[in-house]
């Protein structure tokens, strides 16, 4: 291919506005008269990406990167010096002189697609047609097929295969983009998308890397097929919606991710602009980088199965080490964005996207729906969740989290610190958790204390909070104290034989224990005893409170489980107070 001539590299290079080309794919913002953002050439939190518009510039001071317009698309795009300077003039109408040669192949790439996706049209337009019939029964108007320019491939073998040799585009390149299939007995090729509605997918600058096609009837197979990977399109990066979400994406901050196309959709039609689909595959680390550098914000919108709050959980996965804040918005059971349109209007659609929680909540509240009634579901829950919260970048973050989990659970909050830890170690969190008996020796400690002061001082029966006893649990000491308080109460001496008369072998070996220690114990440190025991036992009426919340919050609809939360962090004790709950009871 002959040489660019220089008027025309700088013809080119004039018109360009670097920041509009580099807003493209990353989010900027004004710093003084230059543009920051992060840089799209590495990993990174902080913005070190820098562009000077007055210079037509841009400077990474993380990786090193610099250079204009021509070398960020080369760059970003992998692209030589020619291709960079005659995409960027096609894009902006300026003319480059050819001196011969044809164009090259990689251009022709982008040609066959656009050949397709013209035939595809074309044939949506032709009266009567199948691919029509299906989108009006779906709902989808004209107005909705012309904005995501939806097409139809008939059900025919040489559609494209014959609107490619009419435009003179070889049909090994319509092969190489995955529009055609060799034969396997022959010569000769044939379409790869037949019968389906097919959807365009389109690279940041809008031109045509793929399809998706969606079949019309439930005995065709597969129900999505997807154009294969290619020299042009890589579904680990790809998203359906772009370009058109990129300016909504960084007006409102803000990214919704859907799973398939008609979700995509069906966001459009209620007003959700700011949307992208993935292609066939799952959120990759590609994708989440492909987002991160447009906003820090990304709310999720799966199917509201079992399979589609799965794929949610496991989205986070690759969304918080890229440090995107991520929310997920929970449809019903049963029920995809185009379902939820259709049943519950535009408007409840918006809301929903809108007031999306946070999709650790959201985890977090589907760990305590699976259950966290014994200590073993307690453990399994707190160990399911620590995969994600060694994700979680910020330490405010994380803690905060780790507190929520302990409450929502009824688990200590130590103890889920620990599991986390374990599991950055690489350790099994589930060894870090640990299911205690129901008392513990300390615990035993406090009411033997207890009932040894009300032995030697049964005046003080009266300051028992005897109604926080019943949260321990049955055990022999708790028994042998409701026996001492009803038996004590105002007296000055009480009767051995009579308290052991009502009590159970255990409970009165262990009133025979008491009674047979002679160290002294005097009317103030009893008074203390009581004191400190009714504190420690206040703590422990809190936990069972706390735990009758988030059994509540197992069965509660979305919003109640929120205001369960909140009750739960608004009534938490106090994570300094100098004697804390002593969860670990049950």
């Amino acid at each position: 291919m002959g040489r660019i001539p220089e008027d025309t590299i700088q013809q080119v290079r004039d018109r360009v506005d670097i920041v509009d080309l580099v807003g493209r794919f990353v989010n900027l913002k004004s710093a003084g008269r230059n543009h920051k953002g992060l840089c799209p050439f590495h990993n990174e939190k902080t913005p070190s990406f820098v562009v000077t518009p007055d210079r037509g510039t841009f400077k990474c001071f993380g990786c090193g990167e610099g250079g204009n317009v021509f070398s960020f698309l080369m760059q970003l795009e992998n692209l030589t010096f020619p291709e960079a300077v005659r995409t960027l003039a096609a894009q902006h109408g300026i003319e480059v002189p050819e001196t011969g040669g044809d164009k090259e192949s990689f251009a022709l790439l982008y040609d066959a697609n656009q050949a397709a996706h013209d035939f595809y049209r074309q044939q949506l337009a032709v009266p009567g047609n199948p691919g029509a019939r299906y989108l009006e029964a779906r709902g989808i108007d004209a107005e909705t097929i012309e904005r995501f320019e939806i097409g139809f491939a008939p059900d025919r073998w040489d559609g494209v295969v014959q609107e490619l040799r009419r435009r003179k585009i070889p049909l090994q390149l319509g092969e190489r983009v995955g529009l055609l299939l060799p034969r396997r007995t022959g010569d000769g090729h044939y379409d790869r998308f037949r019968n389906r509605v097919v959807f365009p997918i389109r690279d940041v600058r809008g031109r045509v890397i793929g399809f998706g096609g969606r079949v019309l009837s439930g005995d065709q197979e597969p129900k999505y097929l997807n154009s294969p990977e290619s020299p042009i399109f890589r579904k680990r990066d790809a998203f359906f919606g772009f370009p058109d979400a990129l300016e909504p994406i960084r007006r409102e901050e803000r990214a919704v991710v859907v799973e398939g196309y008609f979700d995509r959709v069906a966001l459009q039609r209620a007003g959700i602009d700011g949307a992208v689909a993935t292609c066939g595959t799952a959120l990759t680390e590609e994708h989440a980088r492909n987002l991160r550098r447009r906003t820090k914000k990304v709310v999720l919108l799966f199917d509201g199965d079992e399979a589609g709050q799965k794929a949610m959980e496991r989205s986070l996965e690759v969304l918080l080490p890229a440090g995107v804040r991520v929310h997920a918005a929970v449809l019903p059971a049963g029920e995809d964005p185009d379902d939820f349109l259709k049943n519950h209007g535009a408007s409840a659609l918006r809301q929903l996207v809108d007031t999306a929680a946070a999709a650790l909540d959201v985890c977090i509240r589907r760990a305590v729906a699976r259950g966290v009634s014994t200590p073993a579901e307690k453990a399994d829950a707190v160990a399911s969740l620590t995969t994600l919260l060694v994700l979680v970048g910020s330490d405010v973050e994380r803690g905060a989290y780790e507190q929520q989990l302990a409450l929502a659970v009824g688990a200590r909050e130590e103890d889920v610190r620990s599991a986390v830890r374990a599991q950055r170690r690489g350790d099994d969190p589930l060894d870090s958790i640990p299911v205690r008996p129901r008392i513990e020796p300390a615990e035993m400690r406090k009411l033997r204390r207890l009932a040894r002061s009300l032995v030697e001082h049964p005046q003080l029966a009266g300051r028992v909070v005897v109604e926080a006893l019943d949260e321990v649990g049955a055990h022999p000491v708790v028994e042998l104290i409701h026996c001492l308080v009803r038996s004590s109460a105002e007296k000055r001496s009480v009767s051995v034989d009579e308290v052991a008369d009502g009590l159970s072998d255990e409970a009165r070996s262990l009133l025979y224990a008491l009674v047979a220690e002679d160290l002294p114990l005097d009317e103030p440190d009893a008074k203390r005893i009581i004191h400190d025991t009714n504190r420690w036992l206040a703590h422990i009426q809190e936990a069972s409170a706390q735990r009758a919340l988030t059994e509540e919050m197992r069965n509660a609809d979305p919003a109640r489980q929120l205001e369960i939360l909140r009750a739960k962090q608004e009534n938490a004790p106090s994570r300094h107070s100098s004697d804390p709950p002593e969860q670990r009871l049950h």
